[in-house]
């Protein structure tokens, strides 16, 4: 039986939701199809330029027509962050099944606010890649000793430029927290799929580009502005030290407008007994560094293969590079699956309120300049 889908909020990521709900059969056996019932976006002409490249059987400028819709059992929220809330509550509140993306509003509560019976999937897409798979199964085996500390890392320049428009994104009442909810909800889920919960933190946050132009017209993207200068609301950057639950430290490092930096996400996890690597932009390698030695220990590059994760579903033999789409198929089969069986598979909307409350965590540090325990 195929499973009836809408998508509220058409930008970029509304895109490669539709893509991947049309790919998963292509890769994943048993899983879908898919019914694209509708697509809604307040922008003018967006929606229905999308139901008529992408094949949803009707197009809305009011996503609120969708809720309770018989038809649609599965909804995916690819809205700005201050719509979260509102929408999630709204769409789980009628027992249809959501695919929202991270950060999930603007602090935890807006999280915690999403209440309903039906399954709630999350788009921490990272977490997807199967060389992050590999380096959890690693690490719960030991091949790393006992995790002492590590570095993660998510800087971009996608706001670099100073001319870049004003959108929605640098305000508090509708970005919520800057980098924090949007690179820093990544690596804090990052952090705790691969190390387990954080224990206690402390963070430092900064605007470095104060004023930004505004945009003249809706933004899809970061397309460059031509308005009046207006002021940034929420944080370019922000570094944060973890203690672990497990007694290992960490340190998160993320950026918006990190000149010279595109995409530049990833970590380095040292153990008693090893090291591991991965660097997003060469997403199917995983660094490792184990043996004997302790000293001069040399690290080897591991191509994953079809036996690590999902990597089987898209090619054959170790070394063929996956793409950023395909991590995001991955999560759509596992929604679908979610829906289909009843119980989840993949990130959860648990794992987003405890995103979100580290996040909250950080932001209180920097302005108390203490150390925050997490519950």
């Amino acid at each position: 039986m195929d499973i009836g889908v809408a998508v509220v909020g058409f930008g970029w990521m509304g895109r490669v939701h539709a893509q991947a709900y049309a790919r998963v059969p292509h890769h994943f056996s048993g899983v879908g199809p898919v019914r694209l019932v509708a697509v809604a976006d307040d922008v003018p002409g967006r929606a229905e330029q999308a139901a008529q490249r992408y094949g949803f059987a009707e197009s809305a400028v009011d996503w609120r027509g969708l809720v309770g819709d018989p038809r649609v059992q599965a909804v995916s929220i690819t809205a700005p962050n201050f719509l979260h809330r509102e929408m999630g509550s709204a769409f789980a509140a009628a027992g249809q099944h959501i695919w929202i993306e991270k950060p999930v509003g603007l602090t935890a509560d807006d999280a915690r606010a999403i209440v309903g019976d039906g399954q709630v999937a999350v788009g921490f897409n990272y977490r997807n890649a199967p060389a992050v798979k590999k380096a959890r199964e690693l690490i719960a085996n030991g091949e790393i000793g006992t995790v002492t500390h590590a570095r993660f890392k998510f800087l971009s320049d996608y706001a670099a430029h100073p001319d870049g428009a004003l959108s929605w994104r640098f305000e508090r009442a509708r970005g919520g927290n800057g980098v924090l909810g949007d690179l820093g909800a990544h690596g804090v889920d990052l952090v705790r799929y691969l190390l387990g919960e954080i224990g206690s933190l402390v963070a430092d946050t900064a605007i470095f580009i104060p004023e930004r132009p505004r945009p003249t017209a809706a933004t899809a993207g970061h397309e460059r502005g031509s308005g009046e200068p207006g002021p940034v609301e929420n944080d370019d950057w922000f570094g944060s030290l973890l203690r672990m639950t497990s007694g290992a430290r960490v340190t998160l490092d993320c950026s918006r407008v990190a000149v010279g930096e595109q995409n530049s996400y990833g970590f380095e996890i040292h153990g008693t007994r090893g090291a591991l690597f991965w660097d997003f932009r060469r997403m199917g390698e995983l660094g490792v560094g184990t043996g004997p030695s302790y000293q001069d220990e040399p690290v080897r590059t591991l191509f994953v293969g079809p036996l690590d994760g999902d990597f089987g579903a898209f090619q054959p033999g170790a070394g063929i590079p996956m793409g950023y789409d395909d991590l995001k198929v991955i999560e759509a089969a596992r929604f679908l699956r979610s829906v289909a069986d009843g119980k989840p598979y993949g990130a959860t909307l648990t794992d987003a309120i405890r995103a979100a409350e580290a996040l909250d965590a950080m932001e209180q540090s920097a302005v108390s300049g203490a150390w925050v325990t997490l519950r």
